[in-house]
């Protein structure tokens, strides 16, 4: 009995429903004693206001009665009432507590006590409380017959027709006449409430016992037993059979627990199998470890050894170390095996010794204890490795440093070695001098950013850090002269540490031709629009001429001139100046020859900047152009001056193939000679877009228009620079230009750019 007991004590099962049916059961017998309060309350309740209600009946039946001082109709009213089942007794106490009525006749005229409990309700204060609730005014009481009884005690008024009535006046003063006293039984209200309290608590038991009953079989159902295949089931794991399954077949967190085991013994099954396996590996691994592995005990017997070892020197069984490999007759004078026993710590070095053919051999090893569960050293664990072809490759190495020194000094480009943390400089070659100026002794340990613009080192420190190549940097030499270069970084090692090597190349001179070139480019597309820019400026100067001939005619005829003619013609030269000033200052600009800067510029500007040179030219010509811009595009970082001259480059290439494509045509159809300038945004990318209406350009030739001094044109009447330069500029912009084509069909030069701020 006490083994059942503990057991259940120990069981989570016996805990869990014993739990749950404490709980359940405190949860109904709360829920019943309520009920039953509840009930009882209610029913008292109805009860008591019943008999109000009775009570009010009587009072009022009988108010005509004493109106008229019948007492013969009012003995007859009560006895009528008091016949009624379940009521007791009915009583009209007069002012001095006399029973005047009631409908048992022997208590007429008998006075009560004032302190009684019925008139005590009223009569405990001096003087007698006239107003009282009907809470106050009920009493249950136990009588003889051994059932309760219930009395509503209700007081009488003085009413206006009691006091002035000629058959019986009441003062008017007298404010209560007296009591009408109405005593009910309770037995039948008693057996009722008895009834609901026996139905409430087998109803709670009922319930009690179906709930404990459901959940004892659910919980058996659904848990024990599947507790119980889960305690089986890791059992099994633990005596090591991991394929065992626990069937479960529920959805619930219990065939989530039975999977979950079912998951670990598999997982313990793979993970044992690739123990077996590493196991097995190791051991292969120490067998066939391409160097010399020893185990050895304190008087240096040899207890295990692996293949290598024993191919190598054949030791016999119970064989010394130093005697197997080493052919000696006593233990090496500084043994490391020794030294292991001696302090249990491990002990590496190298040595030089002769193989059996006489040739020299260099040996490094390694000793390290072996321990047992105590901690106590049990052997001692020898690896040794012939380095015999590493001593001849680090003498070659030495060689082969001493020559790619002598190549590294000798670079015609400056090299420089910096430290990857401080980019100071630890070494750099002979040309750091011939380029810069710099000694070594003067540019060693010093930082490679002091040579960079002071504004640009921040990014120029991360740049290095990140980027493989940097091209126009700004260096300062020596003299303090600026020059630009191109850089190239790759990450190595000097010296043990990680480096970065950084190789620059002088490109001053290339970037002053490429400025010439660019220069020359804008004079060639100068002397293309001298057309158009005549074209221009004749407007101007015809409207000036007219309106200074017509002055200069007034005046020589001594006419007078109107005031507002006057002031029109002069607002007119005015204003023409002014436009033939613009286009002046703008062929200025355009041909001024500057340095490459990048800034935020507005594509939409800079397209119609470029178009003010072509418009009267392409006006004449007959060419349409077709406009449309995006109304909110962002900005992009360029040059505005080299840019415009990529898109004037782009006009009249798209000028050109127009007249050549339609010359053979003596009347072009409308709008068949055109123009489109579009420009939109594509993600995070600004793309403006050069179309025409020419011949378009033949698939064969669309990969080598961007070749320098490559042109479709005839000859003299193309210089093959202008693509290319175009292409130049927009790469250095950090854009990208593409040229779409169908021949016959026109082309169009797409060129893309990164928003400001995200390239």
């Amino acid at each position: 009995m006490l083994k059942k007991i503990l057991t259940l004590r120990h069981s989570l099962i016996a805990k869990l429903i014993l739990t749950v049916g404490l709980t359940l059961l405190v949860s109904i017998a709360t829920w019943a004693y309520f009920t039953i309060d509840y009930q009882k309350n209610k029913v008292m309740a109805d009860v008591i206001a019943s008999a109000d209600r009775l009570t009010t009946t009587i009072r009022l039946g009988t108010h005509y009665a004493m109106m008229l001082n019948s007492r013969d109709d009012i003995n007859q009213i009560i006895t009528n009432i008091g016949g009624q089942e379940g009521l007791d007794a009915i009583r009209i106490y007069n002012k001095a507590g006399q029973i005047k009525f009631s409908n048992r006749n022997s208590e007429v005229d008998h006075f009560t006590n004032i302190r009684d409990e019925a008139c005590h309700i009223c009569h405990r204060t001096e003087p007698p409380q006239e107003k009282l609730g009907l809470a106050e005014r009920t009493r249950i009481v136990a009588l003889a017959d051994g059932y309760r009884h219930l009395g509503i005690i209700s007081p009488i008024f003085n009413e206006p027709g009691c006091s002035t009535d000629p058959c019986h006046v009441h003062p008017e003063s007298k404010k209560v006449l007296g009591a009408l006293d109405v005593v009910v039984s309770l037995k039948e209200t008693d057996r009722q409430v008895l009834l609901i309290e026996k139905g409430i608590i087998g109803l709670a038991g009922v319930v009690f016992l179906l709930t404990s009953t459901g959940i004892f079989l659910l919980v058996m159902t659904f848990v024990n037993q599947p507790v119980r295949k889960l305690i089986a089931g890791t059992r099994r794991i633990g005596h090591g059979d991991y394929r065992s399954r626990v069937d479960i077949r529920q959805e619930d967190e219990m065939g989530q627990l039975a999977r979950a085991i079912n998951r670990m013994g598999e997982e313990i099954a793979a993970n044992q199998e690739a123990l077996n396996q590493q196991r097995d590996e190791y051991q292969n691994l120490f067998e066939t470890v391409p160097c010399l592995i020893t185990v050895q005990d304190r008087e240096f017997r040899l207890l295990q050894y692996n293949r290598e070892f024993a191919n190598k020197f054949a030791p016999r069984p119970g064989d010394f170390c130093y005697r197997a490999y080493k052919g000696r007759r006593q233990k090496c004078e500084h043994c490391p095996v020794e030294k292991t026993f001696a302090d249990g710590q491990s002990h590496s070095g190298e040595e030089m010794g002769y193989n059996k053919d006489g040739t020299v051999s260099h040996w490094i090893y390694k000793t390290t204890p072996v321990l047992d569960d105590r901690g106590q050293i049990v052997a001692a664990m020898e690896m040794s490795l012939d380095i015999t072809p590493r001593k001849l490759l680090a003498e070659k190495l030495e060689k082969s440093e001493q020559k790619y020194r002598a190549i590294f000094t000798n670079i015609p480009n400056p090299v420089f070695v910096l430290d990857l943390d401080t980019l100071n400089v630890l070494d750099c070659n002979q040309s750091v001098e011939r380029v810069y100026g710099f000694t070594q002794a003067e540019i060693l340990r010093k930082p490679f950013l002091d040579i960079f613009a002071e504004e640009d080192r921040d990014h120029y420190a991360f740049k290095l850090m990140t980027s493989a190549a940097i091209n126009r940097v700004k260096h300062r030499n020596r003299a303090g002269e600026w020059l630009y270069v191109d850089i190239r970084v790759s990450p190595s090692e000097f010296q043990g540490r990680k480096v970065l090597l950084v190789t620059t190349s002088d490109i001053t001179k290339q970037l002053l031709a490429e400025q010439q070139l660019i220069q020359a480019s804008k004079m060639a597309t100068l002397g293309e629009m001298a057309t158009g820019v005549a074209h221009e400026l004749n407007q101007p100067l015809s409207v000036i001429k007219t309106a200074s001939s017509f002055l200069r005619k007034k005046v020589s005829r001594r006419e007078p001139i109107q005031e507002e003619i006057l002031y029109t013609l002069t607002n007119e030269i005015d204003g023409h100046v002014d436009r033939a000033t613009k286009i002046i200052s703008h062929m200025r600009e355009f041909g001024r020859q500057s340095d490459m800067t990048l800034a935020q510029v507005h594509l939409n500007q800079v397209l119609d900047k470029a178009f003010e040179f072509f418009s009267q030219q392409l006006k004449v010509r007959g060419i349409a152009v077709e406009r449309d811009y995006h109304p909110n595009l962002p900005l992009v970082m360029a040059d505005a001056d080299r840019l415009e001259q990529v898109f004037i480059n782009l006009l009249i290439n798209a000028r050109d193939a127009i007249e050549d494509h339609w010359q053979a045509t003596a009347l072009p159809p409308p709008g068949a000679k055109r123009i489109d300038l579009k420009t939109y945004l594509a993600g995070n990318r600004v793309v403006a877009e050069v179309a025409d209406s020419g011949g378009g350009i033949p698939e064969a030739l669309r990969d080598r228009i961007f070749e320098p001094f490559f042109t479709t044109k005839e000859v003299g009447k193309g210089t093959g620079l202008g693509l290319s330069i175009s292409y130049g500029i927009v790469k250095d912009c950090g854009g990208d230009i593409q040229v779409v084509s169908a021949e016959g069909q026109g082309a169009c030069f797409r060129l893309t750019f990164p928003v400001a701020g995200e390239s």
